[in-house]
């Protein structure tokens, strides 16, 4: 090989790294720059799973062809929200102004009592007083923000309706969107990333399966359990807690916060009480409902989950955190599927995990009946 030839070769490869490494520069930039977005198409998709599943259901019952069956699902969703909005915002709304004017005011008692101690004086030292605050805020400041938050009010409502007809869409034609995607991979390997994206959609499926029992049940057990107690707004504060529910680890935490300070206007026993019960509803979620939800789908290490949870609410922010768990169990399943089977090629960990076991388990047996 020639000198001359060699460092075309070498050229050729240096080229070749730096379009590479240009390309997913790029990438990566542009994928910040409008990663809203992607996070939008996300939870269409998410939505979308959820549809699907739904009219998968309906149409064992209606033989109705496959779009047909999603639109009959997603007008009866919207119909069903429209009637519980109409029928509960009025009462959901007037306990709203009650807790937004109970609030400070259970805040203040509550720092009264935490006062008290010596570490509750030094935790509320630490903290501005309120004409501090007012001194911070100027009116040029106050006009930005009522305006930006009535422009992210208005975009949070155009992005809800964005999400509704691209879940529609692609609840009605998955494997359109699916094929289409495909055919960027060469031929071999196009069979491939088709089972890849099911194996994604059936976990989705059973993650939000488990996820809307889960908030049904702590939403319901939360109502109950502060009625019970003679906690106001007992309703709304139920309903705010199945909500929350839906992000793992801090949402129990946020929708904890009013009721603790509500109990508190009636008594800090009360507040000792409706700790417990919190504590209480998500132990029995976190043993019996979790180990089921767990059992049907990918399970989500905890640690792993807050730290996707906190990296994404830091990068991105609220929709970050909401979004962190589905997109985690999205990302175990790709590397379940493409890393260990594809790439390492452990494709059958799992089946002799559990040959292993039973032979074990048979030897086991075998020496038993041997010394006997």
């Amino acid at each position: 090989m020639t000198p001359i030839f060699e460092n075309r070769t070498f050229t050729h490869r240096v080229l070749i790294i730096v379009a590479i490494v240009t390309l997913t520069i790029l990438l990566i930039w542009g994928a910040i720059y409008v990663i809203d977005v992607i996070l939008l198409v996300f939870a269409a998709a998410l939505l979308a799973v959820f549809l699907r599943g739904l009219a998968e259901l309906t149409r064992r019952y209606t033989n109705l062809p496959e779009g047909l069956s999603v639109l009959l699902v997603a007008v009866l969703l919207i119909a069903i929200l429209a009637l519980a909005v109409s029928m509960l915002a009025p009462s959901v709304a007037e306990e709203v102004r009650h807790l937004r004017d109970e609030l400070p005011k259970s805040a203040q008692k509550a720092g009264e009592y935490i006062s008290r101690f010596g570490w509750g004086r030094a935790i509320i030292d630490q903290l501005p007083s309120a004409d501090e605050v007012i001194q911070k805020i100027d009116a040029s400041s106050l006009l930005t923000r009522v305006g930006g938050y009535f422009s992210s009010t208005v975009g949070a409502i155009a992005n809800f309706f964005i999400v509704i007809l691209l879940a529609i869409y692609l609840a009605t034609e998955p494997q359109t969107y699916i094929k289409g995607f495909s055919k960027l991979f060469t031929f071999d390997k196009r069979l491939r990333v088709v089972e890849v994206f099911e194996t994604i959609g059936e976990t989705l499926q059973m993650w939000l399966i488990g996820k809307v029992a889960s908030m049904l049940f702590i939403g319901l057990l939360t109502w109950i359990g502060l009625w019970a107690i003679g906690v106001p707004l007992s309703f709304t504060l139920g309903l705010l807690a199945g909500l929350l529910s839906f992000i793992p680890n801090f949402g129990p935490i946020l929708s904890a916060v009013p009721a603790i300070l509500l109990a508190f206007i009636a008594s800090p026993v009360s507040a000792v009480y409706v700790i417990g019960l919190y504590v209480g509803v998500q132990l029995i979620e976190s043993n019996v409902v979790t180990p089921i939800i767990e059992r049907e789908t990918v399970e989500l290490p905890p640690a792993l989950t807050i730290v996707s949870q906190l990296a994404l609410s830091v990068l991105i922010g609220g929709l970050g955190l909401v979004l962190a768990t589905p997109i985690l169990a999205v990302i175990m399943v790709l590397v379940q599927t493409v890393y260990i089977e594809d790439i390492l090629g452990d494709k059958h960990t799992e089946v002799r995990k559990k040959d292993l076991e039973d032979d074990d388990a048979e030897n086991g047996t075998s020496d038993k009946d041997g010394k006997t």
